[in-house]
């Protein structure tokens, strides 16, 4: 992206679809909640465009990707008890949910997977990345310039995880770019100009750096220099890391359950 182009709104959004009484709403009822406190932040439900299903082990042979996407037509705020009444009873009938009311159900050209079957809740993104995308990574919308080291990293063949969540009770941590290797793994992170200019946000990082540590990350950090002229020496950096971790570790095929967090 040149300087000074405007990184496009957030206007298709990819939500998890995990039981097929949901999908049976969606399909013929036409319409999607999402609870209002969960919903994604950055998400404005306004101007948003189109919905996708990422869905979940229970669709069998459609499981771990997207595979549909429908219009988005509207959008209300209600309580969980005005969409179910049946579930009147339900410990969260009074809670606010967005409904989204959709057109039909339609299926994207091909599938987009996750390759290491991955725990995912929402991705905002755009719709031309949404008919665009290979893979899950393809989709994910947060900066231009993780972007653009996402653009590097497939081109030079690294096999990363965008916006990876990993954790332990109440330290949960979301990284840039997670890549796993076979003597540890290596965390990515993109920091703009601004980083080491504020020490606030130094002291987390360095908090942040030190958890990885103990659970076996090494992190990298680059700015946006390193990134936008520095490119190869970046890509020679992160292959070294590669090789000093035994190299790549491929996705475990016979996984039975996905990487990450819910």
């Amino acid at each position: 992206m040149s300087p000074g182009t405007a990184y496009a709104p957030v206007s298709a959004l990819v939500a998890i679809m995990n039981n097929k009484a949901d999908f049976a709403r969606a399909q013929y009822e036409h319409w999607y909640r999402i609870p209002v406190r969960s919903a994604p932040p950055r998400v404005d439900f306004a101007r948003l465009e189109r919905l996708a299903f990422y869905q979940t082990k229970v669709f069998g042979p459609e499981k771990w990707a997207v595979n549909y996407h429908a219009e988005v037509r509207d959008v209300d705020r209600v309580k969980r008890i005005e969409l179910l009444p049946h579930e009147r009873d339900h410990p969260r009938a009074q809670d606010e949910y967005y409904c989204l009311r959709i057109g039909d159900l339609e299926r994207l050209p091909k599938p987009i997977p996750s390759r290491r079957w991955r725990r995912i809740v929402f991705i905002p993104t755009t719709v031309e990345k949404l008919f665009r995308a290979e893979e899950i990574n393809d989709l994910y919308h947060e900066s231009p310039l993780e972007d653009e080291l996402w653009r590097h990293l497939k081109k030079a063949g690294i096999p990363a995880e965008r916006q990876f969540y990993i954790g332990k009770r109440d330290r949960i941590y979301c990284l840039d770019f997670a890549i796993f290797c076979a003597r540890g793994n290596l965390n990515i992170e993109c920091n703009g100009e601004e980083w080491h200019s504020d020490p606030e946000a130094r002291a987390r990082d360095e908090q942040r750096d030190a958890d990885l540590a103990r659970w076996g990350w090494s992190v990298l950090r680059f700015r946006a220099h390193d990134i936008r002229r520095r490119a190869r020496q970046t890509l020679s950096v992160i292959q070294e890391n590669i090789f000093r971790l035994g190299g790549l570790r491929e996705p475990p095929g016979g996984a039975k359950e996905p990487l990450g967090l819910l």
